[in-house]
């Protein structure tokens, strides 16, 4: 997936298929967009490649499909980004929006991470691995969200919000991902740096 610096239009990535979340707010007015927050995520966990997701964030979903749904019943949630198993990107948020993906969080010093971060699901389970296709468009996706925001940080759901969340989980390649980008090693959490 090739970084195209232009391909912006009023915080949606031309990269991505559009599906409109109603579930955002505004950023407040001192909002920094400096954070990117990795998720996981299937619907029913441990199922891949249907529609529940997207239809999850969308509120669209059919809690009477499948038991574990009626828990999400009511549920108002949304990421800005979604990259299936084989590398398909979907947005749901303009990434000047706030999506509701962090909850209750803190890093890097600062609370509601959702009002600074870009969050982007990825579909698994957490503690399972991720695909070579969901790496190669998640790294080419950082860099085109660097190209348009001032990035500086990039973690885990389970960075943001320890002891709450796990997601992505040790299945994810915290090593890979960083050698991909090439980024100041400063841009990610302590613990997640390759073994010597």
């Amino acid at each position: 997936m090739r970084v195209d610096r232009l391909a912006w239009h009023q915080g949606w990535y031309t990269g991505a298929q559009r599906l409109d979340s109603p579930n955002f707010g505004p950023r407040p007015p001192q909002a920094q967009i400096d954070l990117i927050v990795v998720h996981s995520i299937s619907l029913p966990p441990g199922q891949y490649g249907g529609p529940q997701v997207a239809q999850f964030f969308t509120n669209q979903l059919p809690h009477d499909e499948h038991p574990y749904f009626e828990a999400l019943r009511g549920v108002a949630v949304s990421a800005h980004f979604f990259l299936r198993r084989d590398g398909a990107l979907l947005q749901f948020v303009s990434c000047d929006d706030r999506a509701w993906h962090a909850g209750v969080s803190s890093y890097r010093g600062r609370a509601q991470c959702n009002d600074d971060s870009v969050g982007i699901e990825l579909e698994g389970l957490e503690g399972d691995t991720f695909t070579s296709a969901q790496y190669v468009t998640l790294s080419a996706l950082c860099q085109a969200i660097q190209s348009a925001y001032p990035i500086a940080h990039v973690a885990g759901h389970e960075h943001i919000a320890p002891g709450r969340k796990q997601d992505p989980g040790p299945g994810f390649d915290w090593p890979r991902l960083r050698a991909e980008l090439g980024w100041d090693p400063r841009c990610f959490p302590s613990g997640t740096a390759p073994e010597n």
